[in-house]
């Protein structure tokens, strides 16, 4: 197995950016859950706001992915870093069918992507220098935020938008199993503090990538 120097792992991680950004993206092989719900017809405004909510979880995916890459980079823990590795390739899953559906409701991604990508990227090659018990623990608080957000998002999205239901549904399942998973490889709970920035950061991106 070949050593990859200092430089040669930094170029990979810009490629990677480079892919997760562009969607040159490698999945698992699961089918989008959108394709068998109904596609019943929505009116313009309907189909804005769907349109909207799934930016806001694209780039949600955007950001787990930059999270898992920055953890697995400075995770000195071999254990940690695959599972970082395989954490990301699932959650390309969710990524790929939130960049479908856009495409279907005739809409984009958030032109702030890069911005999302770099800010989750430093917070996870902060959360990977720390012990695995502490990665860990952010991976745990970071899906269980992310599927209160994805639960809202089903009271939210319009009624008759069964396949973006459909997605938004089972990435909620996924994440909670994601969280479980952690926790039962020793996460530690997170300070107070810390959850509350990690809310405040949510929240300011939720918002913007609506519109932006």
């Amino acid at each position: 197995m070949r050593n990859f120097s200092f430089f040669d792992k930094l170029c990979l991680q810009f490629d990677r950016a480079l892919k997760t950004l562009d969607n040159q993206i490698t999945t698992t092989g699961r089918g989008s859950p959108a394709k068998a719900a109904n596609d019943d017809q929505l009116t313009a405004a309907e189909q804005k706001k769907s349109a909207a909510l799934m930016r806001i979880n694209h780039v949600g995916e955007i950001c787990a992915q930059a999270l898992y890459q920055g953890q697995a980079f400075t995770s000195k823990s071999k254990a940690i870093q695959q599972k970082m590795q395989q954490a990301a390739k699932e959650e390309n899953d969710h990524l790929q069918w939130c960049y479908d559906r856009l495409q279907q409701l005739d809409s984009r991604v958030s032109y702030l992507n890069p911005f999302w990508y770099a800010g989750a990227y430093i917070m996870g090659a902060f959360a990977g220098t720390l012990s695995d018990g502490w990665s860990l623990g952010f991976v745990v608080e970071t899906e269980n935020q992310v599927e209160q957000h994805l639960a809202s998002h089903l009271d939210q999205l319009p009624v008759n938008d069964h396949k973006s239901r459909a997605i938004v549904e089972q990435m909620k399942i996924d994440e909670a199993q994601h969280a479980a998973e952690a926790q039962q490889l020793g996460a530690k709970t997170l300070p107070t503090w810390i959850k509350s920035i990690m809310r405040f950061q949510a929240r300011v991106m939720t918002t913007t990538a609506y519109w932006v």
